[in-house]
């Protein structure tokens, strides 16, 4: 959600009940401060890619002067960060992909946890399902807060993660598919076609558009002709990486959908519109919050905490 998720995007999610964050990502400044002024909220949080932004020393100090409290901390080792943070009196999350990176982050100091599996869109690793990594990181680690991150788009899955011992979920590819993400309509109404069968998880997004990540990283992206292309035979594209990369720049600035990336996770088959970030945010917590209310008590024939019935975004999708 890097550039994605504005202050708009932030302020509507935070308004509504959720906790807004702006895709801070590599760490520009002045940007941050923009969409930070737009979101006009005090509890809108920031998301920074961790590995990125360790060469800037005063980042958290310049973001905790223009009023953000909130830091979500994703990709790399956040000791120095959450140090930095807990000196301005700031919050931390932390997003891991293994036990040991949560029980790392824990001990560093991390108010909470996200544990991110392979079905989110953007960045991660190619780990475990997210619901099977947090019951491991539940079991290994209970004294964090921890949110599951991946394929979780409504209230069911928000329903889902309290009865695993979740404080609640991280949304991403659904938000990205919302009125106030900063990218195209075109964009937005490709990801309300897409299903999870048109996602693939690569490097060679990274390899063309720059940075290259650092081993181990890649991305979920919506497939097309980039991927179709080049995906699986990574050697021949740095071959010839100059050329590509000047026909990727090409591709983003006149917003070829057949060649730019699209960043998507498998929550991408709950989207089926184009929506306000607020309304979405309301749907998921009243959806969940009335599933909740309505399950059986413990004992009941329904089975404990099972919800009689769980509302969906639209109509799904044929996958």
């Amino acid at each position: 959600m890097a550039n994605i998720a504005g202050g708009t995007l932030a302020g509507a999610v935070t308004s509504a009940g959720g906790l807004g964050l702006i895709g801070g990502g590599y760490g520009d400044v002045s940007w941050i401060e923009q969409q930070f002024a737009i979101a006009d909220h005090p509890d809108v949080g920031v998301g920074l890619i961790t590995w990125a932004v360790q060469d800037q020393p005063d980042l958290v100090k310049c973001l905790a002067a223009i009023g953000v409290r909130t830091f979500f901390l994703s990709f790399g080792d956040p000791t120095v960060l959450l140090e930095q943070i807990h000196e301005v009196g700031g919050r931390s999350i932390c997003q891991v992909h293994t036990v040991a990176e949560a029980k790392h982050a824990a001990s560093s100091g991390a108010d909470a946890i996200v544990a991110q599996g392979n079905e989110a869109g953007g960045h991660g690793r190619d780990n475990e399902s997210a619901d099977d990594l947090a019951a491991r990181i539940l079991a290994e680690v209970p004294s964090t807060p921890l949110l599951i991150a991946g394929g979780k788009a409504s209230g069911a899955d928000l329903v889902q993660a309290w009865q695993q011992g979740a404080a609640g979920i991280v949304v991403g590819t659904a938000m990205y598919a919302t009125t106030e993400a900063l990218d195209t309509d075109a964009v937005k109404q490709h990801l309300a076609t897409a299903t999870r069968n048109d996602i693939v998880r690569t490097t060679v997004f990274d390899l063309v558009r720059g940075p290259e990540w650092p081993p181990g990283y890649n991305g979920r992206a919506l497939t097309n002709e980039t991927t179709r292309r080049w995906h699986s035979n990574e050697d021949a594209l740095r071959a010839h990486l100059d050329e590509q990369r000047a026909e990727y720049r090409h591709a983003t600035a006149t917003q070829d959908l057949s060649r730019r990336v699209i960043w998507a996770g498998t929550g991408v088959d709950a989207v089926n519109a184009v929506m306000p970030a607020a309304d979405l945010t309301r749907r998921i917590i009243n959806d969940a919050e009335s599933a909740r209310d309505h399950a059986p008590h413990p004992g009941s024939t329904s089975g404990p905490g099972q919800p009689k019935a769980t509302a969906t975004h639209g109509s799904p999708k044929t996958t």
